[in-house]
């Protein structure tokens, strides 16, 4: 769905990396999932539902980035639910499952793989404008296998450049370091708060990724995007018919 259609010269693309290039909120779901229950195997005894309700919770006051998840969540259960077995080996269980999980199941959307490819050959740079710790996530960029198709020095993380979303510093640092006009840039993410309210109170194009797979889906922010998509398939289309990029056929991604 578009909201507007002009001929532009486009020079970047920037794109978030959560629940945008692959679903961080279904990937979080079930790595907790398996991080609780490989507690439970080795003598936790709460509730599989239970302790992930508690775990979400902790989550939610400390924060993803917070790295002693586990150990919040010990310290504030009954003693019967943990009783007879050591800490460090209930801990070290849900850490070594979660990490598990994720070399098993990091993956980017199907759409992606097939997309990428395509867009690393038209004549624009690649990008990515990111929240969050530098090596997490550059870590999910390596995972993804999508590295490869970003330029180095067009990678912006919060937590290196020192100023995080919903900051548009962040795009204007990002714009500065390459060279850009805001008029010249695309952003793609899935945040309407964090990812299109300030890049549209800068004057870069929005678009926003809305799969059904984001927490935000359901969520507004105080402006609109100027595109709306489902797949990266339609940003293609996006490419060709509104800015006039020289867009190949993508290949079908193997079954």
């Amino acid at each position: 769905m578009t909201t507007k259609s002009h001929k532009r010269t486009l020079r970047a693309i920037f794109f978030d990396i959560d629940d945008t290039l692959y679903s961080t909120t279904e990937f979080a779901k079930q790595a907790r999932k398996a991080s609780i229950a490989a507690m439970r195997k080795h003598g936790f005894k709460m509730p599989l539902d239970h302790a992930i309700r508690e775990l979400n919770e902790v989550i939610s006051e400390f924060g993803a980035n917070y790295d002693m998840h586990y150990e919040k969540l010990l310290r504030r259960v009954p003693e019967r639910f943990k009783s007879g077995v050591n800490p460090a080996i209930l801990m070290a269980a849900a850490v070594m499952a979660y990490h598990a999980y994720k070399v098993e199941a990091l993956k980017p959307f199907d759409d992606a793989k097939e997309v990428f490819p395509v867009l690393a050959k038209a004549d624009l740079h690649l990008g990515v404008i990111t929240h969050g710790l530098d090596i997490k996530q550059a870590e999910k960029l390596l995972r993804l296998g999508l590295y490869e198709y970003f330029e180095p020095h067009s990678i912006f993380i919060s937590e290196q450049v020192g100023i995080s979303k919903p900051n548009e510093k962040l795009y204007i640092h990002a714009l500065s370091a390459l060279g850009l006009h805001p008029e010249e840039a695309m952003y793609v993410g899935d945040h309407p708060a964090n990812d299109i309210d300030p890049p549209n109170r800068i004057g870069i194009h929005t678009v926003r990724m809305r799969r059904g797979v984001s927490r935000h889906d359901d969520e507004e922010g105080e402006t609109k995007p100027n595109y709306e998509i489902k797949s990266y398939h339609e940003l293609l289309d996006i490419l060709r018919n509104d800015f006039d990029v020289k867009i190949d056929a993508p290949e079908k991604a193997a079954k």
